[in-house]
């Protein structure tokens, strides 16, 4: 009997800009996640990335067969702006999404001319260091609604399952406050993290009903520690579109020491239905 397609969602905390392909002594164990991660699930035959890096007015799609790299930081040693992640473009599957995306109540439109950013090419870099796994970036909506990135994922998995090892990539960060990042031993910003890390964990690594989970995660302000581990939620929407399309717990689930604040990352496949 013929297996039914198989496909892929994950979230990852992508870590500071380009520091984890810099050999950063801060980003080591995330280097080791991400490599553990895609020794899990069979090598994909195309990636579809959520990145926190690149949010609009619409749901846009990039289309192009030979996508640049967008090095979007600042301030770093010349060799960040020499990395070289020649991944190729998916047109066709890119076609099939912006037409898969309709009706989820914003417009959806092609985008041919914006480069990878670094939520894409840095973890691709670290999972898939071939760069022979053809990539898909969609934006996230500026508005960060939870219940629209979770539809957005639904839609994403529904649109893919005829196909099959397809990973749909969220990255972004579990904890993402700047200032805090700054504060080693600062006791409220450990206090924070450790306590919405906790509410992630009982969330993302509990049996309990899909619309259960998805209730908690439209409600994730009212976790503790929330917005102060997300002032704004952009690092945080990827998570929903990742877990919009995946089924139940995850295959794996991790949390581990980034930049010294805890990060989540998860593992989940997507049913065909």
């Amino acid at each position: 009997m013929k297996s039914l397609p198989m496909n892929y969602s994950a979230f990852i905390s992508h870590g500071g800009g380009p520091l984890p392909l810099l050999g950063h002594e801060g980003h080591q164990e995330m280097v080791e996640t991400l490599e553990k991660f895609a020794t899990l699930i069979p090598k994909p035959s195309a990636i579809i990335v959520i990145s926190a890096h690149w949010d609009t007015p619409e749901i846009k799609v990039n289309t192009q067969a030979k996508p640049q790299l967008l090095y979007d930081y600042y301030g770093f040693p010349e060799q960040a702006y020499n990395i070289n992640y020649p991944v190729p473009g998916a047109p066709q599957l890119a076609k099939e999404l912006l037409s898969g995306l309709m009706g989820l109540g914003v417009p959806v439109v092609e985008e041919a001319e914006r480069g990878l950013d670094h939520g894409v090419f840095v973890p691709l870099a670290i999972m898939y260091p071939e760069a022979d796994v053809p990539c898909v970036q969609i934006s996230l909506q500026r508005d960060y609604s939870p219940q629209l990135h979770l539809q957005l994922g639904k839609q994403i998995a529904k649109t893919i399952a005829h196909l099959d090892n397809v990973l749909i990539l969220g990255s972004g960060f579990s904890f993402h406050n700047m200032a805090a990042f700054r504060l080693a031993d600062n006791k409220e910003a450990i206090k924070n993290n450790r306590e919405f890390e906790a509410w992630l964990k009982q969330v993302l690594n509990t049996s309990m009903p899909k619309e259960d989970r998805a209730q908690h995660l439209i409600n994730w302000e009212a976790a503790p520690g929330a917005r102060y581990c997300h002032p704004s939620e952009e690092h945080l929407m990827p998570l929903h579109v990742a877990l919009g399309a995946a089924q139940l717990e995850p295959t794996a689930f991790e949390q581990i020491p980034v930049l010294g604040k805890i990060a989540s990352f998860g593992l989940w496949s997507v049913a065909s239905k």
